[in-house]
């Protein structure tokens, strides 16, 4: 039996020449990833452990992104100490204020992930790089800090579930809305430790934002890691923007998978995940009731060059509906910079909108939008847990830029298709 995409990368980075679902391996990292709130937990175990060096200080990435620039006093501290073991190990990727971007966005932009690569973060959407063809998860603090020292991970190698993409999307469609789909279909652990490969015609008519989404949330619906195929998508985005060279990997025919799902995605339609999972999906048509107090468009998910385009079209002339905040967070420096050079920024101020600086803030409810009580989100984050935005009593509703900024406009959640241009 041959082996899928993903086992393919971590039976190369292990040094072996084959690899089966249920294997422990300790596999090469190509990049370690840490942020402001699990770095510095890496940093105490990285301590505690008596490590002295790094494995290679270009292959490190800390990026201060949750609570900065910093909230308070713990999130001051965090970063602190998070610049002084930068500053002591010389960590070539380190990103504070004014140069940091939410990590999942600024990784990719920057060329720091490549296909073929074996990644590991201290964060759990580290699996937003498998967009690029790279296999990339992630794991606990303690896990970051061995890596760190050592450049190496143990692995169970994951078995895999073949999705199958047929036709294209329907704009506003968008890759959000495909994997809310797809996680309302299987459920919250309907790929738990599996490998998610998406395949089929209907990849190629997916950009690198929808993929970067789709990988995103991969782990929404439990899985180990979602992965794309390097196509001439992925070769065009990373020509002239990956840092190294790349390997491109591919499946074998005879592959095991547990399971494969055909989707034809034409058929798809807006789609929201109600309160208090990502698998409680409904067309966004089903909202016209639901009243919110604020929107929020951005995150690791959708807070890309694409997903600021998307809220533009639907928000530009018009103006959000009163009592409802909208906060607008481009995902990078980059992309907020563009925003501003195309106008976008002003239009989304126009709007009724606050428009950030990149952060992570709201999406786990640190800072810049807490929730108070019996008050409704509807967000394109990825998480929509009980008291995930602020209060237990409050409620957070997953959707697309698109969805997201129509429903700005209404107070209600809206189906995109229903606002004119």
């Amino acid at each position: 039996m041959g082996m899928t995409m993903t086992q393919k990368i971590l039976a190369a980075h292990a040094g072996l020449d084959k690899v089966e679902a249920g294997q422990l391996i300790s596999a090469r990292l190509d990049e370690v990833l840490g942020n402001d709130i699990t770095t510095p937990v890496a940093i105490n175990e990285f301590n505690k452990a008596g490590f002295t060096s790094v494995f290679d200080k270009t292959r490190i990435n800390i990026v201060l992104d949750h609570f900065v620039p910093n909230k308070d006093i713990k999130a001051a501290q965090q970063s602190k100490q998070c610049r002084d073991f930068a500053n002591k190990y010389d960590i070539l990727n380190f990103y504070d204020v004014g140069q940091m971007g939410i990590e999942h966005a600024l990784l990719p932009e920057k060329g720091i992930v490549t296909a073929g690569d074996c990644i590991i973060g201290a964060d759990s959407h580290t699996c937003t790089y498998g967009a690029v063809g790279a296999f990339s998860t992630g794991v606990g603090s303690t896990d970051m800090a061995a890596g760190m020292a050592t450049g190496k991970c143990w692995f169970k190698v994951p078995a895999a579930i073949r999705f199958v993409l047929k036709g294209q999307l329907q704009p506003p469609v968008s890759g959000k809305d495909l994997i809310l789909h797809i996680i309302g279909m299987i459920g919250v652990d309907g790929a738990l430790y599996k490998s998610m490969e998406f395949t089929g015609p209907g990849v190629a008519s997916l950009t690198m934002d929808d993929r970067l989404c789709i990988c995103n949330m991969a782990i929404e619906a439990g899985a180990k890691n979602g992965i794309f195929p390097v196509d001439e998508v992925t070769i065009q985005y990373l020509t002239g923007r990956s840092q190294r060279p790349w390997t491109v990997y591919e499946a074998d025919e005879d592959a095991e998978y547990e399971q494969t799902i055909e989707i034809d995605l034409s058929t798809l339609e807006p789609t929201v995940a109600w309160p208090h999972l990502p698998e409680n999906t409904k067309p966004a048509a089903d909202g016209k009731d639901v009243k919110i107090d604020q929107v929020v468009i951005g995150s690791c998910t959708n807070g890309r060059l694409e997903d600021m385009e998307a809220a533009w079209k639907v928000l530009k002339g018009k103006h959000i509906a009163p009592g409802v905040r909208a906060i607008i967070i481009p995902a990078t420096m980059a992309i907020y910079k563009e925003c501003i050079l195309r106008g976008w920024t002003t239009d989304f101020i126009d709007a009724g909108c606050v428009v950030s600086t990149p952060t992570c803030g709201p999406c786990l409810g640190g800072y810049m939008g807490i929730l108070a009580q019996g008050e409704r989100c509807i967000s394109t984050t990825n998480r929509n847990f009980v008291g995930r935005m602020g209060h237990v009593e409050s409620e957070v509703y997953l959707a697309s830029p698109a969805t997201a900024a129509a429903s700005a406009i209404t107070g209600f959640i809206t189906d995109p298709r229903t606002i004119a241009e």
